[in-house]
């Protein structure tokens, strides 16, 4: 009897990766992602395995090959690391009509392509527009980089000691510095920690930005400091 690793592996091979190019995305096996001259727009195939099942969902993520060259010169970025300098990064379920994680499973028997038929659904529908309107979101200039990536993992490294996610992007727009990373309003470490770090912007006294603005990878509106 075929297990539910091999109808897997083969839905990966025969049927996932195949509709995945077919929506314009070049990789193979779990790592791929969208030609594009300017930014690295990317999907991973994130797997969990027990002894007798896979899981599966996908990551999401957007990096400027300027960005990648600086801090990482080499080989595409694999979508499932987090390297700090994306510019957005999400789980499939976060662009999704739930909001919450979502994961697909293989299961033996003659409807076992039913879920990699939706999982392809769920990125034609909602991961490809999601990583498009990104890329073009970002390259309209939605603001101005405040730090390089080295500057960056600086104050990464302040979030990382207290267990806080760290910044994914920080920009000027409008006299105001806006920080993006993977908070929930729900999350008051976050908030504790973030209130320190606008205080420690705001305190160097830049006349480019007068507050501090976080946001979550979505873009949906947390905090602003001075509150």
């Amino acid at each position: 009897m075929t297990t539910a690793h091999e109808l897997h592996a083969r839905g990966l091979r025969e049927h996932l990766a195949p509709a995945l190019r077919g929506l314009g995305f070049t990789g193979w096996r779990r790592t791929f992602s969208l030609p594009d001259e300017t930014h690295w727009a990317l999907l991973g195939v994130v797997e969990s395995h027990t002894a007798d099942r896979v899981r599966y969902t996908f990551d999401l993520g957007v990096i400027r090959k300027a960005d990648w060259t600086a801090a990482f010169p080499g080989p595409r970025p694999d979508p499932r690391a987090v390297y700090g300098i994306e510019t957005w990064r999400a789980r499939i379920g976060e662009v999704l009509p739930v909001g919450e994680d979502v994961w697909w499973e293989v299961l033996p028997g003659p409807r076992w392509q039913v879920a990699l038929d939706d999982s392809v659904a769920a990125v034609r529908r909602y991961g490809l527009p999601e990583l498009l309107r990104r890329i073009e979101r970002d390259r309209g200039g939605a603001g101005e980089t405040y730090l390089s990536p080295a500057e960056l993992e600086q104050v990464n490294g302040v979030l990382l000691a207290a267990s806080v996610a760290r910044i994914q992007r920080a920009e000027l727009s409008g006299r105001v510095l806006v920080l993006t990373g993977a908070w929930t309003r729900a999350d008051a470490v976050a908030l504790a920690v973030l209130r320190g770090v606008a205080d420690g912007f705001l305190s160097a006294r830049d006349e480019r930005f007068r507050a501090v603005r976080c946001l979550d990878t979505l873009g949906r509106e947390l905090w602003t400091f001075p509150e």
